[in-house]
């Protein structure tokens, strides 16, 4: 059965990846706290003025797919995550940088409203 929402994602996720997800959550939602959430190509998803973004939970990391206005303003930093050109990876085994996934969102969330105003 496909999750329906993301606590049902998280809780489905691999147990190494499930304190990972809930933080990168707790992020996402502290920097942009109006975004949607919701489950959209079977992963978390979070909408504010358009697409922020989206992260997957897999064996050894936690994937995050970020916007344009978000990747090329933060491009020297998430170079050493970059996996493709929108596809950002998280080790288990190393530490999350929180700031950067709250800059990225803070910036998409930016742009996204700035578009739309």
């Amino acid at each position: 059965m496909k999750p329906q929402t993301v606590d049902e994602y998280i809780a489905a996720a691999p147990r190494t990846g499930q304190p990972m997800a809930r933080k990168i959550r707790a992020l996402i939602k502290r920097a942009a706290p109006d975004a949607l959430e919701r489950i959209s190509y079977g992963m978390p998803y979070y909408s504010y003025h358009g697409r922020l973004v989206y992260w997957g939970v897999w064996q050894d990391h936690v994937g995050m797919y970020v916007m344009s206005s978000a990747r090329e303003t933060l491009a020297k930093e998430i170079e050493p995550y970059r996996k493709a050109k929108a596809t950002l990876h998280f080790a288990f085994d190393r530490p999350l940088p929180e700031r950067l996934i709250t800059d990225l969102v803070r910036i998409q969330a930016t742009a996204n409203k700035a578009k739309t105003t």
